[in-house]
């Protein structure tokens, strides 16, 4: 079974030919059909992320009246973000908070497992034993390393005939001393990584944000997928097939139908010069987020991210990228802000926020 291939989207998307996508715009917007609840932070300290993400968890409970209870794989999946480096990871008070929140549910912390892309940087973000100290907060927690290609099963790919791995331009120095044992075959596949979907009762998305080149918001869809699989850098030569490849692979229903939640800490977020992490450009508000659209969470972000850019005199990420445009077309969320339900649960009598 093949977990998605491009001729079987093709005909959502309009056939997305790289001409097409430029022009492309969805027949109809997509109205929200959950809300975002949102919390306040004070100091973005483990206490103050403990008792905030309480209470964000709770109120989704309620409001969607689906209580968070061990399954029968009696397993939870967190899928972090590292891979920008210290300064943009997922902070790992939010990780340690999310624990305590599945214990209190009836989780041991060994049953929550970390899913991320790089073992330097989760290394070097707190995720894995120190080098210098073999001190870590998660030692209790399996971490799971998805480049030690330990993670990928072969029946689950996405099958796309973009450009092979290798630029041809560059391909004498990107294979130099490495023995070629791949075939046209295996380098048009990008593997998914199972654990999130096929090992846990469901899994949560935990993005840190930042802009970026070609995919425009770099978040929950992105963490999700790109950030989820195998050879997927050849997607992001292009700004018309990076998109597509994110919006497809958001919607494999196996994926959407375990992934629970997404949670997002704004304690930091980069508005350009994204992915990689640039001090000079992060901005910092105490609000946490959980929301089940991740094309709404990403659109917010993307409103932030261009308001932060105008204040600084840069322009606003290029309305040719369609990454979230794409996955509301395919039904995984909706893009309109304006109609975004936002539910304040610190306020006296639980507010709804609309969004300016």
């Amino acid at each position: 079974m093949r977990l998605l291939t491009l001729a079987a989207l093709a005909a959502a998307l309009g056939a997305l030919a790289p001409a097409a996508r430029a022009e492309y715009t969805p027949e109809a917007k997509r109205l929200p059909k959950e809300p975002v609840w949102e919390a306040h932070l004070s100091d973005f300290s483990d206490s103050d992320y403990d008792r905030e993400l309480e209470k964000l968890i709770g109120a989704y409970e309620l409001g969607s009246h689906r209580k968070i209870r061990p399954g029968t794989k009696h397993k939870v999946g967190l899928k972090i973000y590292s891979d920008s480096g210290p300064g943009m990871a997922t902070p790992t008070g939010l990780v340690k908070a999310m624990i305590a929140a599945l214990q209190r549910r009836g989780y041991a912390s060994s049953d929550v497992f970390l899913v991320g892309l790089n073992q330097l940087r989760l290394r070097m973000t707190g995720y894995l034993p120190s080098l210098v100290t073999g001190e870590t907060a998660f030692k209790n927690n399996p971490v799971y390393v998805l480049e030690s290609n330990r993670y990928y099963d072969p029946v689950w790919f996405y099958d796309s005939p973009l450009p092979e791995r290798f630029d041809p331009i560059f391909a004498a120095r990107q294979t130099e001393g490495v023995s070629n044992q791949s075939t046209k075959d295996s380098d048009r596949k990008s593997f998914l990584a199972t654990p999130l979907f096929l090992d846990a009762d469901f899994w949560v998305n935990l993005p840190s944000y930042t802009d970026h080149q070609t995919l425009g918001v770099n978040g929950a869809l992105v963490n999700a997928t790109l950030w989820n699989a195998s050879n997927t850098a050849r997607f992001f030569r292009s700004p018309t097939t990076a998109p597509a490849a994110v919006a497809e692979m958001s919607a494999t229903p196996e994926l959407l139908q375990t992934w629970r939640f997404t949670v997002v800490s704004l304690e930091h977020y980069q508005y350009i010069g994204g992915p990689f992490f640039n001090s000079l450009y992060t901005k910092s508000e105490p609000l946490l987020w959980l929301g089940t659209d991740p094309v709404m969470l990403d659109a917010l972000m993307r409103a932030r991210i261009n308001s932060a850019r105008k204040q600084e005199g840069f322009e606003p990420i290029s309305d040719e990228i369609r990454t979230l445009e794409f996955a509301e077309t395919l039904g995984v969320g909706s893009t309109l802000i304006k109609n975004a339900k936002i539910i304040d649960v610190d306020a006296p009598a639980t507010a709804v926020v609309a969004h300016p």
